[in-house]
């Protein structure tokens, strides 16, 4: 279990002798019961082992997590990567009361992105961005649902670069595309909880080899992170049994200005040359049709 989940176990044996009766059945409901009460609100906890909502509070804050979303946070970074999805969305359903939902997971995204921001180093970006610029080839990899980040980079860096493959999700085609890297190439390796085998299997191949590799993924303790030369990260919590990758697609789009700017003439040209094939080619509609067609 995550060391969160650890520095949770430790307040809770410190401190367990001072808190109330109430309190000692949510520590004790909480340690059996971590993976649902990291989703479930203050009343939820407080209805399920018969105290009030003030208690959790109380309790929280006898712990010195400062109120119950921080020690819910706690609770939720320790387990994001043991939950399946079948538990992620059992936990999802505790929220199914609560008509603002829909918003809060809006909310967590924004939240997510400015974490994100205020993380972000800005040195080391731009030494991950030079090194794209300088590879003499770049391969992608994203397996599962971070696959759609991987086109979405490669999609975007091809026109900086030009130089830029996505790894196919094929587990032997993947292997084969892996083997013909070499040290002058760049692996960029995404991923995200539940982090895939298969991913963490070619990266460790890659870094076996030499093949220097740059990670965006959601934390420095991620699994992918002491193979990697460079790790991005991308805030990422997870509310239900969706992956939330607004916060990585954000950092992806810094990444790909910051390579976009060391190349800015080439850039330049080549969005002119395009701009004339996609208008005689009729690529993109210049108007909206106002009139129905029946």
């Amino acid at each position: 279990m995550g060391g969160e989940y650890k520095d949770l176990l430790n307040r809770i044996q410190s401190r367990f002798k001072k808190l109330s009766k109430g309190q000692k059945r949510i520590a004790d409901y909480i340690l059996n019961n971590y993976d649902k009460v990291a989703f479930m609100t203050a009343a939820s906890l407080g209805q399920a082992v018969d105290v009030s909502e003030s208690t959790v509070v109380r309790f929280a804050n006898a712990l010195g997590y400062g109120g119950y979303p921080k020690l819910q946070k706690a609770l939720q970074e320790s387990i994001k990567t043991k939950l399946t999805t079948v538990q992620r969305f059992e936990m999802s359903k505790e929220l199914e009361s609560n008509t603002d939902i829909y918003k809060k997971i809006m909310n967590q995204d924004i939240e997510n992105i400015q974490r994100s921001v205020d993380d972000l180093d800005i040195v080391n970006l731009m030494e991950i961005a030079d090194r794209i610029h300088d590879a003499k080839r770049v391969y992608v990899l994203g397996l599962r649902s971070s696959s759609v980040l991987a086109q979405y980079l490669s999609f975007y860096l091809n026109f900086s670069i030009d130089r830029v493959n996505v790894i196919p999700v094929g587990a032997l085609d993947a292997f084969d595309s892996v083997i013909n890297l070499s040290e002058e190439d760049l692996l960029i390796v995404i991923t995200f909880p539940r982090y895939s085998n298969q991913t963490l299997k070619l990266a460790t191949y890659a870094h076996e080899n030499k093949i220097p590799i740059v990670s965006i993924t959601d934390s420095v303790l991620s699994p992918v992170a002491p193979l990697s030369k460079h790790i991005l990260t991308a805030k990422y919590d997870m509310t239900t049994f969706i992956d939330s990758l607004v916060a990585p697609m954000s950092i992806i789009n810094s990444l790909i200005l910051a390579v976009g700017m060391k190349n800015r003439e080439f850039l330049d040209q080549k969005f002119k040359s395009l701009e004339k094939i996609w208008e005689e080619s009729h690529t993109y509609s210049d108007k909206y049709e106002t009139e129905s067609k029946y």
